[in-house]
């Protein structure tokens, strides 16, 4: 089973982004555990997030891939490391340089900005689309 990490700031406030992330981690039953790490403050984030083996900021300023490349991006990186992933999420502010340095990776998931909570939805989707892609399945057309 692949485990995933998301850690962000801040908690969900509007219901309908929570119905649609909990949608897609009921897709992802039986094949990914999501562990979502929800931080009271950047400072709190940060401090939790350096101490991770391997992280995969989201940035706007990271490298943007189409869903097939995310999907073959997602399978290098359990093929080469393992089944373990984790994904850091900042805050309004974005996040800091040290946790960018430390990054094995940093995504964009668009050049446009959105908030954390909807990038929550974002990773979520995308990530169950490229379980789907893997498998080419027809949900992703």
């Amino acid at each position: 089973m692949i485990k995933i990490k998301i850690l962000s700031v801040g908690k969900q406030k509007h219901s309908w982004l929570e119905e649609a992330i909990k949608e897609y981690e009921k897709r992802l039953t039986g094949a990914v555990q999501i562990e979502w790490l929800l931080y009271k403050s950047d400072d709190q984030l940060e401090a939790n997030a350096i101490q991770e083996k391997r992280l995969i900021c989201l940035d706007p300023r990271g490298i943007e891939y189409d869903s097939p490349q995310f999907s073959q991006f997602i399978q290098k990186e359990l093929n080469q490391h393992g089944p373990r992933l984790t994904f850091i999420i900042g805050g309004a502010l974005g996040l800091c340089e040290a946790l960018k340095e430390k990054a094995n990776h940093t995504i964009s998931v668009s050049k446009l900005t959105f908030t954390h909570q909807l990038a929550r939805l974002i990773l979520v989707e995308q990530l169950y689309r490229s379980l789907e892609i893997a498998k080419n399945s027809p949900y992703h057309k």
